[in-house]
């Protein structure tokens, strides 16, 4: 590399440098302009070390940048906040923090543009006692007035679970934007506290799409699918458009709820604005099908995808098995893994799930087996319940109780319930009755696992048994819980309680439902008068 300075002073051969550094976009030539700059003794420049130093970061040769940095002796103000720049943005949050105290014994003064980044990295590493002492010394410059630090200060807090400091921070702001309003919504959402997160959210002056997509994604999470749907709807209606983090935020809403009809058209607005492209996108699109009972939708979407990831794999392995579909699961994951894809646990309950509805016993088994055998997977409580419910469904109780019995984890309540649901199919009253001891301490309020009980009594015809158990439900004044069903009308989900007759045109409705079962007890002739002797 041949240079010419002629006779340039100090400032005019940095200038020269700098100018040519402007266009360095590689480390072989950034070596190149190095050595002219030792040569002409210009190391000690923190003002084109600090360009070099922004170079290597672009470049990402930190370890290039660490050596510049070390070569100065007297480093400046510039030089100092292009160097915790560069560590922050290679997540090289520690040393980014010990610059900065190196920065502070050798008595350089901080700025504006050093406490963002230091601040960020606290924020990285969950330190918020180091972060408390950055807001200390932000005070004590003289730089609480800027509103980026500010916003540093408050995602820190927010990341670091201390909502109470955020709100402090948020509150002394002078000037809040969109992104100081954000970061505390999406804080309350991170910690489930939808209604604080809804209240600051109502609130707020100007909404992004991260607000509401935030607030969607809250509701989604909480388990409050409706009124998600009712913000989806809202952020439409006020003309912001949704982005592909937002259809995914809201498409699991949608599968709960069976919103079928508005999952068909997230999956032509995904379509129309390329989104489809994006496999998590596709993956929330297929769990929604699936679940809403389209799953040959899912099937052909799973087929479209130019990318497919584990959740792909599992999402179309459980929706297949969830619909009885069980050699089709089972096929795919051998698919799967001729794909070199590497199953996880989800990937596994699918399989486990499909097995139990087709009652696959030694093939549940050996998945089961394999789990942890073939690919180091620890079984989880689901897994387990899949096993017992494979086992119960194939008359194996005793097995399934034994398994129980040795679990790593406490079985819950579900995983009792199915065992108790089995014995009443297999008529084994022994170990229904161990069950129901467990589901006592479990679910003592729950009236439906009494009346599974009662029914095992009289299916055996011991009447005593049935007798005892309408007393007990009697005496504790239970009731049961009433049936919910939910259907899609116009893009309007409608959820129907049993005994509710508080919906518009219900006695309508429930003439057009004495003439189905009518016409039902006409082609059946079959009355179960089990429930109706039971009900307490």
């Amino acid at each position: 590399m041949n240079m010419k300075f002629g006779f340039l002073t100090v400032n005019g051969l940095e200038d020269m440098f700098i100018a040519v550094l402007k266009n360095c976009k590689s480390s072989i030539f950034l070596k190149k302009i190095h050595a002219q700059i030792v040569k002409f003794s210009l190391t000690q420049s923190s003002y084109l070390v600090t360009k070099m130093v922004e170079i290597c970061d672009k470049i990402g040769e930190i370890e290039y940048a660490n050596l510049l940095f070390k070569q100065v002796e007297h480093p400046n103000n510039y030089l100092y906040n292009s160097i915790i720049r560069a560590y922050t943005h290679k997540h090289r949050y520690i040393s980014c923090i010990n610059v900065y105290k190196q920065m502070m014994t050798c008595a350089i003064s901080p700025d504006e543009y050093t406490y963002p980044f230091v601040i960020r990295s606290c924020s990285a590493i969950l330190r918020v006692d180091v972060g408390e002492q950055f807001h200390v010394h932000v005070c004590k410059f003289g730089l609480y007035c800027s509103n980026v630090i500010a916003n540093s200060l408050l995602d820190m807090y927010v990341k670091c679970d201390r909502m109470r400091d955020a709100h402090m921070v948020f509150d002394e702001m002078s000037d809040r934007d969109v992104i100081s309003w954000n970061s505390l919504i999406c804080g309350h959402v991170r910690l489930r506290q939808v209604r604080k997160a809804r209240a600051l959210f109502d609130v707020m002056p100007d909404k992004s799409i991260v607000s509401w997509t935030a607030m969607i994604s809250g509701y989604t999470k909480t388990g409050c699918y409706g009124d998600a749907l009712d913000v989806f709807r809202r952020m439409q209606m006020v003309g912001v458009k949704p982005d592909w983090i937002s259809l995914v935020s809201v498409l699991p809403a949608c599968a709960q709820l069976g919103a079928l009809e508005l999952g068909k058209w997230i999956h032509f607005y995904a379509d129309k604005y390329g989104y489809l492209r994006k496999t998590s996108v596709c993956n929330a699109l297929m769990e929604m099908y699936a679940k809403c009972g389209s799953v040959n939708e899912a099937w052909q979407l799973f087929n479209q995808m130019s990318e497919r990831d584990v959740i792909s794999w599992s999402t179309m392995i459980g929706g297949l098995a969830n619909h009885g579909r069980a050699q089709e699961a089972l096929k795919l994951f051998h698919e799967m893994q001729r794909s070199a894809v590497e199953p996880n646990e989800i990937t596994f309950v699918g399989l486990l799930c499909a097995c139990a509805h087709a009652g696959l016993c030694d093939d549940g088994l050996r998945y089961f087996d394999s789990m942890k055998n073939d690919y180091n997977i620890e079984p989880g409580i689901e897994h387990y319940g899949c096993l017992v419910d494979i086992l119960g469904r194939t008359g194996r109780l005793e097995r399934a109780l034994a398994i129980i019995k040795t679990m790593p984890v406490k079985p819950d309540s579900a995983i009792w319930g199915s065992l108790l649901s089995s014995c009443r199919t297999h008529r084994n009253l022994e170990i229904a009755v161990i069950a129901m001891e467990h589901l006592l301490e479990l679910e003592p309020e729950d009236t439906g696992n009494y009346i599974l009980l009662a029914n095992i009594y009289a299916d055996l015809g011991k009447w005593d048994g049935v007798s005892r158990m309408r007393k007990f439900i009697r005496s504790k004044s239970m009731k049961k819980t009433p049936g919910c069903s939910l259907i899609e009308i116009n893009s309007l989900v409608q959820e129907f309680l049993s005994g509710d007759n508080s919906k518009p045109f219900s006695k309508d409705i429930h003439e057009v439902l004495e003439l189905l079962a009518l016409h039902q007890s006409k082609e059946n002739d079959l009355v179960d008068t089990t429930l109706e002797y039971l009900s307490p």
